[in-house]
């Protein structure tokens, strides 16, 4: 009996490192593939009313200002904290369904129901936030600097960060946590669902989610970006404008959506809303790629 349950707690272990690692390498893939999106993204729903004209107009003028590299403005901190974000991210999806199955021990059913799954998408961001929201911080106010000709405050991702603890401590570096979590608890909760809902609806009958060909993983984590974005938006103009705002600015969540719909309307909510969703596929089909494919490697090698 105590083997067997060693045995089984050394499984779950593995599982829980694999699906760690596999998140990290999927991270690194959704920065690559995603960050000029999200520069852009970024600069759409910070900018002061007037500065842009659209999407286009905000890459028009980072290529002119900077060239090609202009467009990876702030990619340090995500590269250094996306991977941990999405190594966490991932590690807790897999331990929030061991729990939820833990809970459910008599069910009808092996797998769990949509329901399920999304929330243990939700449970798992509550852990990365606490990666996510300082992470976010840093790559926020370097991808706004420069435009409009302010000036160039920040050197790099670690001058960002010195510059918030000299400004307010540890409470600066983690300005926006609120704002971080209610975009990504609802985003992560539609984001895994949708995986697996759409991995199930490309499965042919009589076979597993597993045997499924790399087309079918690029369009099943498409679809997962997309459903998470659709609800991110805005609550992440909120923790933008939060994160890159000077101190004293807004006193909360509510504070910040308050004022940002008095000065620019509601639709202001929704700034940066097709950069996010030309990003959500191609970057997220490029983390479920690396993800799936590094988990096969994994599982070959242990």
């Amino acid at each position: 009996m105590g083997s067997n349950t060693t045995k089984k707690a050394t499984n779950v272990a593995a599982e829980n490192a694999k699906a760690f690692i596999a998140g990290g390498i999927g991270g690194v893939c959704a920065v690559l593939v995603g960050h000029p999106f999200d520069l852009t993204k970024t600069r759409l729903q910070t900018a002061p009313t007037g500065t842009y004209t659209g999407a286009l107009d905000v890459v028009k003028k980072a290529l002119a200002r900077d060239g090609i590299t202009g467009m990876y403005r702030g990619i340090v901190p995500p590269l250094l904290g996306v991977t941990p974000i999405f190594a966490v991210s991932f590690w807790a999806y897999d331990a929030s369904k061991q729990l939820i199955y833990a809970l459910t021990p008599n069910r009808r059913s092996e797998g769990l129901s949509t329901a399920e799954l999304a929330a243990a998408g939700f449970l798992s961001a509550v852990p990365a936030t606490a990666v996510t929201a300082p992470v976010e911080r840093a790559k926020v106010l370097l991808q706004i600097q420069g435009q409009g000709g302010t000036e160039q405050k920040y050197k790099g991702v670690l001058d960002v960060i010195k510059h918030l603890y000299k400004e307010g401590g540890l409470r600066s570096i983690f300005r926006g946590s609120g704002a971080t979590l209610m975009r990504d608890g609802p985003g992560s909760a539609a984001y895994f669902a949708a995986y697996e809902v759409t991995k199930k609806a490309l499965t042919p009958a009589g076979h597993s989610p597993s045997d499924l060909n790399l087309s079918a993983i690029v369009l099943a984590g498409g679809m997962a970006g997309v459903a998470m974005w659709t609800l991110a938006i805005p609550p992440d103009v909120i923790k933008s404008r939060i994160q890159s705002a000077p101190t004293g600015t807004y006193s909360g969540i509510m504070d910040c959506a308050r004022k940002t719909i008095a000065q620019d309307g509601a639709g202001a909510l929704f700034k940066g809303l097709g950069p996010a969703m030309a990003r959500a596929f191609p970057a997220n089909a490029a983390t479920f790629l690396g993800v799936e494919a590094s988990r096969k490697l994994l599982n070959s090698i242990f």
